[in-house]
């Protein structure tokens, strides 16, 4: 648990004391983190990042004023619920904790509502100009992950596809060496992790 003040603290132990499934414990061996902070922005954010927190990073964000952050610092900083405090409750803080360590995300319609914005921005700005999708692939990227992991080789890609077989590598070769990975085995294995086949 993180607080900048003694009282914030203390309030935040008793109501998450009162959690069957929760245990208090020190930061750095927590599964969850509770953090309270009085206005979310980037540079408070980025500072609960510092936090000696065990990878991966999971915070519950008590917020006091106003949401004034981007979404991506957020989510690189681990946050995974976000709860005003006029509202939190013990009941509804060990839920957002509970929920956080189960792996799902509990935000305010509010911050919904800017995590789609953003989200809208981002692909009508950056992605689609470039001819990406939010995955950092482009379809035809996609088509060629998925035919491989099919089974099918080279040739048969680039019939099914009306490319040539040099293209075909060329494809692989781009997606191999942008995302760092090692060989089409890996590239297929990362499409399939990161739900993009």
């Amino acid at each position: 648990m993180d607080a900048a003040d003694p009282v914030t603290h203390a309030g935040l132990a008793a109501g998450l004391s009162r959690g069957p499934k929760v245990a208090l414990t020190a930061v750095r061996e927590a599964d969850v983190v509770v953090a309270a902070v009085q206005t979310a922005d980037n540079s408070t954010l980025e500072e609960l990042s510092g936090l000696p927190m065990p990878p991966p990073a999971r915070i519950v964000l008590v917020v006091s004023d106003g949401w004034y952050a981007d979404l991506t610092v957020a989510a690189h900083s681990g946050i995974r619920a976000v709860l005003w405090r006029a509202e939190a409750q013990p009941q509804s803080l060990i839920r957002a904790v509970l929920a956080v360590a189960a792996g799902e995300a509990l935000l305010p319609s509010a911050v919904q509502g800017e995590l789609l914005d953003q989200a809208d921005r981002l692909q009508r700005n950056v992605l689609v100009p470039k001819g990406l999708t939010p995955s950092g692939l482009n379809t035809r990227e996609i088509d060629v992950l998925r035919l491989v992991a099919q089974g099918l080789d080279l040739a048969e890609i680039a019939d099914t596809m009306c490319y040539s077989e040099r293209n075909i590598k060329k494809i692989l070769y781009g997606v191999i060496n942008r995302l760092g990975l090692r060989n089409r085995v890996h590239a297929v294995s990362y499409a399939i992790r990161n739900k993009l086949i």
